[in-house]
């Protein structure tokens, strides 16, 4: 590795700590960290802005902006109160019910939309309920955006690390429904055991509160009739084009940012009010994180580790499927896991391709896939539903720790890593063929 390889991964670290001490804000670490890996040539300008490989990747950043300009606007129509006091009467006020339905829902929203999308869409409402039932809001958030990551593995749309994959690996989604949505639907009941148990002090019920609720009718909470049908049908549509961005041949960031505008533009709503609304910190910090990363990327920092890892396993494709699972989840929690995964790809494709390219070596790309999408729950940075999560709470007047969302992220993440083994062992190499 070279001087300013170590340089490099140096700031990476220090700037890592910082986030996760918080001994200053997380963006501003961030932000200070990118700025310091251009000041050492670890990256450039070139690099940073305008590389697909090795900069900040500007369809996470603008699928983000989009989203965020679809919900500000949706807040405006009472819909997630609607949903909230639909959502607490159906569980009769008891807020574990409660939480069973919230992270239902949002694992299959992440399915089909994205996980990122998902919390966005799904904070709101968790924010009204726990206001109505009087519970903390946080363990609720961090269950959301767990499940979200979970949900999201089961689909070629739900993890952007799903699409880099099937990218590369020319998988179709189809693909991804057959291999690793059985397997997400036993991981959400095991994750759900997980919720009665991690969370069991929020489950506090108030019969007055509950009765309260019982009481409230959800249509009385709709305020702009006509602005809730055309919200629901611009994100109707942005949902469909999503799911047929192969056909259509439009990046999920073009379809989300035309869905923002055109909603904005229809809904007649002030514009500065509505972006204010904006989660600014959160795109920037995602800014940083991706050119501190990328300066990893470029300086073959995340290679070396990477080509390491697989060397190590080269010519036993057991012991690579699991040595790559949980390598990939360990590196996932440590760097987002979109960046991870776009380097670290290249590397799975020469393994499938050494190892013959057969619907076995294949179990390649599942255990990236796993280990990326399951591991990034390990860590308040390890996916980007979590950094959306953590800047929706705090600007919501409810700042999530990076120890508070990791002493609950690490439980699930080694849980359900662990639980892929004997499931990736068991259909690709006992049953295989």
């Amino acid at each position: 590795m070279t001087v300013t390889g170590w340089l490099a991964l140096a700031i990476f670290v220090g700037a890592y700590v910082l986030i996760a001490t918080e001994r200053i804000h997380r963006v501003a670490a961030a932000l200070g960290g990118a700025v310091l890996m251009l000041l050492i040539g670890a990256t450039d300008a070139e690099h940073a802005f305008y590389s697909e490989e090795s900069g900040i990747d500007w369809n996470v950043i603008f699928l983000l902006l989009g989203m965020m300009l679809i919900v500000a606007v949706l807040e405006r129509t009472g819909v997630f109160e609607y949903v909230a006091i639909w959502a607490a009467k159906r569980a009769r006020g008891r807020p574990f019910r409660v939480m069973v339905i919230l992270v239902l829902v949002t694992a299959a929203a992440s399915a089909i939309l994205d996980n990122v999308t998902t919390v966005l869409l799904i904070a709101p409402v968790t924010f009204l309920v726990c206001e109505r039932l009087d519970v903390p809001v946080a363990p609720f958030l961090i269950a959301e955006v767990l499940s979200s990551n979970i949900g999201g593995t089961a689909t070629l749309v739900g993890d952007p690390p799903n699409i880099i994959i099937a990218s590369r690996a020319g998988l179709t989604y189809n693909d991804f429904l057959i291999h690793l949505a059985p397997w997400v639907l036993v991981l959400m009941v095991v994750f759900i055991g997980l919720c009665r148990w991690l969370f069991r002090a929020a489950f506090i019920s108030h019969p007055d509160r509950a009765a309260a609720v019982m009481d409230l009718r959800e249509r009385d909470a709709i305020r702009d009739g006509r602005l809730l049908v055309v919200s629901l049908g611009v994100l109707t549509a942005v949902t469909v084009a999503f799911a047929l961005h192969s056909v259509l041949h439009l990046e999920p960031s073009v379809v989300a940012l035309v869905g923002g505008l055109f909603l904005l533009v229809a809904s007649r709503l002030n514009t500065e009010e509505v972006v204010k609304d904006v989660e600014w910190p959160t795109l920037a910090f995602f800014a940083g994180l991706f050119i501190m990363v990328g300066a990893l990327v470029n300086t073959g920092v995340i290679e070396q580790v990477a080509t390491a890892a697989a060397d190590a396993t080269e010519g036993r494709l057991l012991l690579a499927s699991m040595g790559l699972l949980w390598v990939s989840a360990v590196m996932s929690a440590i760097v987002d896991n979109i960046p991870y995964v776009a380097a670290m790809s290249p590397i799975v494709a020469q393994l499938v391709d050494g190892a013959g390219n057969t619907e076995q070596s294949n179990v390649l790309w599942w255990s990236l896939a796993l280990g990326a999408d399951l591991g990034g729950n390990a860590t308040a940075v390890g996916a980007s539903a979590n950094v959306v999560m953590l800047g929706i709470a705090e600007r919501s007047g409810r700042r999530i720790s990076f120890w508070e969302f990791t002493k609950y992220g690490l439980v699930v993440a080694v849980v359900t890593v662990g639980a892929s083994m004997p499931y990736l062992w068991l259909r690709y190499f006992v049953f295989a063929g």
